[in-house]
């Protein structure tokens, strides 16, 4: 993880599935707006360490990046244990997404 230069997001979006729960749920909100700050900061969470590494190439490189990071358990919704949060290689538009709604 390098922490000495953020990651530029541009766009901040979420799939409206993350935007509901996000609303209703503190907890999940609070989760989401922390996985964002460590993606800013490039942690890449729970990622693979392949993705990792790839991740690591692409702040580089100009290439899009995935993070994963999974929920405590309490903070979980239903079958959603994780988010994704993607930013494009343009860096125009980071999304926060459930990984079944890519």
């Amino acid at each position: 993880m390098n922490t000495t230069k953020t990651l530029p997001l541009g766009q901040i979006a979420m799939t409206s599935r993350v935007a509901t729960i996000k609303k209703r749920n503190a907890l999940f909100s609070t989760f989401v707006e922390k996985c964002l700050h460590r993606h800013n900061y490039k942690d890449w969470g729970d990622a693979n360490h392949h993705d990792k590494e790839c991740n690591d190439l692409a702040v580089t490189t100009g290439s899009r990046i995935i993070s994963v990071y999974k929920a405590p358990f309490y903070i979980a919704h239903s079958d959603e244990n994780s988010i994704w949060i993607i930013t494009e290689a343009d860096r125009s538009v980071t999304t926060i997404l459930f990984p079944s709604d890519y």
